[in-house]
């Protein structure tokens, strides 16, 4: 089997970290102490023993375009076999020319065009939602709002039954925080089982939908994707294409109710509201690091050598909170202006750049003013310091109970 590292299990270990206990609740005065000392440190963590982790803005987007990083685990040194696990032969895990080759097959399902045509359906889905749980007078926004919206709208696109959405998302969710249990492995294998008879489905009985366009479509050698690509592209388009977004709704409202005067602001000024998304995803981005990397061979980032076969982890969210590139990183301001020279890097950077991002930013920019102008006097139903922050590379909040006026 693989030896990729446990994802739930990497707070950081050793007497340098003990005065950081809440890392998982609040990582960012451990990331502001490291970057204090360089961009670049070697780490002993719980779960996945020593892992380098690059911190600052200047040297995350240096490491996203390094050729000498790979996604590919088999760069690690700890590797020996990827365990006939299908659904991890895909692009994100995958370096040049076989990632250009699979981006190229779904770039064009993601244009900015075809995205923008996806806001009606976005509309609708979030209406409804939000019929359901405005008489109520208090939800988990989580389970009730930010959860399904995204998947009804991945799914849809991809061509899931409704039926087995649900399937999906439990499979998801064991995957994505606790992918080293035996729990995780079962919910991997399920996940390929059902991919599997899916798009087989799909080549049988085509429909309009993005899963029936992959298993036709056609690299520019005029070959069509073999089943076990097929299944490793599906699973990243699914599995990608709705958590990062769950967190995006989920941590960006947390964020507008811990700072009531922002929420104010948006609220009486809807002209705020690409700014806002933007600050969102640079304050409270919903995922902590890259996809992991592995030194092809020994790689210099910003003066430090990283020895080949070594596992690194790029953090997007320290880069997002370099003081650095962003003045008062740790203040939450909706009208913070453009950073000359690049923003956040919420989405990552280079060849890896989230193919997803412009589905993500339109569904908060419909479901956010939705949200808010259906419950106006919407408040968060809990203590801040109780948040219940999920472990892992993936920035979430479990629950989100909030408290409003009912409506109809």
């Amino acid at each position: 089997m693989s030896t990729l590292p446990d994802f739930q299990a990497l707070a950081p270990v050793g007497k340098e970290f003990a005065d950081f206990p809440d890392f998982v609740a609040d990582p960012y005065p451990l990331y502001a102490h490291l970057r204090e000392q360089g961009p670049v440190h070697r780490v002993p963590t719980e779960g996945a023993g020593d892992v380098w982790v690059i911190l600052g803005y200047d040297a995350v987007r240096a490491a996203l375009t390094n050729p000498g990083l790979s996604t590919d685990v088999r760069h690690s040194s700890r590797w020996s076999s990827d365990g006939g696990q299908a659904i991890g032969r895909n692009m994100l895990q995958t370096d040049p020319p076989q990632h250009t080759r699979l981006r190229a097959l779904v770039a064009g399902e993601f244009t900015a065009r075809r995205i923008e045509a996806l806001r009606p359906r976005i509309q609708q889905v979030t209406d409804e939602l939000l019929d359901r749980i405005a008489p109520l007078g208090a939800a988990d926004l989580v389970a009730s709002f930010a959860l399904p919206l995204p998947i009804a709208v991945i799914c849809e696109l991809l061509g899931v039954p409704e039926a087995d959405r649900e399937s999906f998302h439990q499979w998801s969710q064991r995957m994505v925080f606790d992918p080293a249990s035996p729990a995780g492995a079962e919910a991997a294998a399920a996940m390929a089982a059902f991919l599997t008879e899916l798009l087989q489905s799909k080549e049988r009985h085509p429909e309009e939908d993005l899963l029936s366009a992959l298993v036709r479509a056609e690299d520019a050698e005029g070959r069509r994707l073999p089943l076990d690509e097929l299944i490793g592209m599906a699973f990243l388009l699914l599995v990608a294409g709705h958590e990062t977004t769950v967190n995006l709704l989920a941590n960006g409202t947390y964020a507008l109710l811990t700072h009531p005067e922002q929420l104010a602001a948006l609220q009486s000024d809807p002209s705020l509201l690409e700014g806002a998304i933007e600050e969102m995803l640079r304050y409270e981005g919903p995922v902590t690091s890259a996809a992991y990397r592995w030194t092809r061979q020994a790689v210099e980032i910003a003066g430090r050598t990283i020895p080949a076969g070594e596992a690194v982890l790029v953090l997007l969210a320290s880069a997002s909170r370099d003081p650095g590139r962003f003045a008062e990183p740790d203040r939450f301001d909706i009208r913070r202006p453009r950073t000359p020279g690049g923003g956040h890097l919420a989405f990552g950077h280079g060849i890896h750049h989230c193919l997803g991002a412009p589905l993500a930013r339109l569904e908060a920019a419909v479901a956010l003013p939705a949200l808010l102008g259906r419950l106006p006097d919407l408040k968060l139903d809990t203590d801040p310091a109780e948040a219940s922050w999920r472990p892992g590379l993936i920035r979430g909040l479990s629950r989100l109970p909030v408290r409003y006026s009912p409506t109809r």
